[in-house]
């Protein structure tokens, strides 16, 4: 029987349904379960099926304990009228290479792949307090996550939705995303400080266990997450992986068994973790390529083995990315240190205690068997919206520009095709694209917009679009350490 525990320990032995509940674990770990790999998925039976049919096969794998009828509606009701493309995530052609896109959902971004079906997941986790019992999903957002699962979770029976996002750090568009998100069991609040802050608070706020334990005597109420720390979060990101390679083969731009490359734009790790999980799971895969903006430290971890946030943060135009702490990566560093939960708690302790931690050379030599890695300034990314604009007749986000970017400074791999990740739409980012394709970039984000679609002739989304005449309906603001008594407001009214 598959089961789940700490990435720091094994002490843990709960199903998928309790791990998907809980969220993180409670030494401040993620939830990992060490029979992923040992059964893989039959790429092969994959190609022409529909990507719910591909979501089924790999889903079924990851979450055992679902049953077939209940992984088949939480798969239905996710994947529906709600996408604009039938395809969910298709793939294009971008010259010598592939784009994949990921922000054909209902808020734009790539996190609607996960956050359309988590919601139904959570919806079959009934616990032992049975239905008087309810969820509150507590997240920090670095920009896209919070809107995702706020469209989600929103009047999702027996669940509330509290989000956090940095104050003045995300774009207009992605503020007025969550601010104007409707709903009787949502809250959004602007902190003072990052994403980092953030998140941290946020960590700390699920092991807080006298508040906790009050949440649950007073308010019946249990904390969860949305971010890509809760494995219900992360497994369906793997299905894209999976889609991609079913797709190209069924176009027949590469043969059944032919390696890939995914060049994916990460900041919390998550988005390419799945590529690791897809390899484990039996996708061809050559190598995962992670591209980080100014906020670099993805990068030097990967060139050094040093993992070191004690750096300056940087606001960049791919704000998205502009994080410090990559949550994901101790799962990564779980499977690649073959399992050695002693040595992740000593990682991640030092990491708390210290700002750093350093691997031992040769688990370094090993993740550098799977993972490449660079990084582009804002220039860089501004030229390669242009460039990309320019060369395929194609626009792209400032977080896609970031892998656009390293793709193209990086040596082809023995002719092995590549996939970049295109990971949110470029209208949530209207100004700077405008900016970067030398476009009248004075007006209001809306009339940004308006200017790229005529220059490009592209259609602006709608959901997008109308953002300018939706009332806002939140604008609350709390420092960091204000956040935990944010969240017991917000469950008190569930």
């Amino acid at each position: 029987m598959t089961t789940f525990h700490s990435t720091r320990s094994k002490t843990d032995s709960l199903t998928s349904k309790q791990a998907i509940r809980k969220g993180i674990a409670d030494d401040g770990g993620l939830f990992v379960t060490d029979s992923l790999g040992e059964t893989t998925v039959d790429v092969a039976s994959l190609v022409g099926k529909s990507y719910q049919d591909i979501a089924f096969a790999v889903l079924s794998v990851l979450l055992p304990d679902f049953g077939e009828d209940e992984l088949r509606e939480c798969i239905g009701a996710a994947y529906g009228e709600q996408w604009s493309d039938d395809r969910i995530t298709p793939v294009r052609p971008l010259g010598d290479d592939f784009v994949m896109e990921l922000f054909n959902g209902p808020t734009c971004a790539f996190k609607d792949v996960a956050l359309q079906i988590l919601p139904r997941f959570m919806s079959h986790t009934v616990s032992e307090h049975g239905d008087d019992e309810k969820i509150m999903i507590v997240t920090a957002t670095s920009g896209d996550t919070g809107k995702a699962a706020l469209a989600g979770f929103a009047d999702a029976p027996g669940t509330g939705i509290t989000v956090f996002y940095p104050e003045g750090r995300v774009s207009p568009v992605q503020q007025l995303q969550m601010t104007t998100q409707a709903g009787d069991n949502v809250g959004v609040c602007a902190v003072r400080g990052n994403f980092d802050d953030a998140q941290t608070q946020v960590k700390k706020i699920f092991g807080d266990a006298a508040f906790n334990a009050r949440l649950a005597q007073e308010d019946h109420v249990v904390l969860s997450s949305a971010n890509s720390i809760n494995v219900g979060r992360l497994v369906p990101q793997v299905v894209y992986y999976f889609s991609a390679y079913a797709q190209l083969v069924e176009a027949g731009d590469i043969e059944l068994g032919e390696q890939l490359e995914f060049v994916v734009p990460t900041g919390n790790f998550g988005d390419i973790l799945a590529g690791y999980y897809a390899k484990l799971l039996g996708l061809p895969v050559r190598k995962l390529t992670v591209a980080s903006d100014k906020n670099n430290v993805l990068f030097d971890f990967l060139t050094t083995g040093t993992y070191n946030r004690q750096r300056p943060f940087f606001q960049t135009i791919s704000p998205s990315m502009d994080i410090l702490i990559s949550s994901n990566l101790e799962r990564m560093l779980y499977y690649m240190s073959e399992k050695d939960s002693r040595l992740i708690s000593m990682l991640m302790t030092d990491l708390n205690d210290w700002g750093a931690y350093e691997v031992p050379p040769e688990l370094l030599r090993r993740i550098r068997t799977v993972f490449n890695t660079g990084w582009a300034d804002e220039d860089q990314v501004r030229a390669m919206i242009a460039d990309c604009w320019n060369e395929h007749g194609y626009v792209i986000d400032p977080h896609t520009a970031c892998g656009y970017f390293v793709m193209h400074e990086m040596p082809r791999e023995e002719n092995t095709k590549r996939v970049l990740l295109a990971t949110a739409s470029p209208y949530k980012f209207p100004r700077v694209v405008d900016e970067a394709l030398g476009l009248d970039a004075s007006g209001s984000d809306f009339e940004c917009m308006d200017v790229l679609s005529k220059a490009t002739g592209t259609a602006i989304p709608a959901m997008l679009r109308n953002l300018e005449d939706a009332p806002v309906r939140f604008d609350d603001v709390v420092d960091v350490d204000g956040m935990e008594s944010y969240v017991g407001d917000c469950a008190a009214r569930l």
